[in-house]
């Protein structure tokens, strides 16, 4: 996956093209600056041991990467079908990391908040 040119020099500023990609729960991947996952690993660190699931889950599928020369990301094949990535990926900033989509799962989890408008009350938006 290539890195937009817009975060390139930003991650490159942040971490020296250093990330870590892990699974989540919505069907993505969570792809962090280094410092960012860091911060994050600490919490789920700390999380009792009846969170093992949830520790084993974002934790056992954590992988370091690196941006290469090219500005691309290599994602290891056990996270691609995790995240049934196929050709049309999307990369969106979430503030301190992104997330990776197929653009087609992006698309059908987005149409579920069309359906859910109760989802946006009280958010100050």
């Amino acid at each position: 996956m290539t890195i937009p040119a817009r975060h390139r020099d930003a991650l490159q500023a942040l971490c020296d093209g250093r990330l870590v990609l892990t699974n989540h729960v919505d069907g993505c991947l969570w792809l962090f600056p280094q410092p960012a996952w860091e911060a994050y690993r600490e919490k789920l660190v700390a999380l009792p041991s009846s969170a093992s699931k949830v520790k084993r889950f974002y934790l056992g599928s954590a992988m370091e990467v690196e941006v290469d020369g090219s500005s691309r990301v290599l994602i290891a094949p056990e996270l691609r079908a995790a995240s049934n990535l196929e050709r049309d990926v999307m990369l969106l900033g979430m503030g301190d990391r992104f997330e990776i989509w197929d653009a087609q799962a992006l698309e059908a989890n987005e149409a579920t908040l069309k359906d859910q408008p109760d989802l946006l009350e009280g958010l100050a938006l």
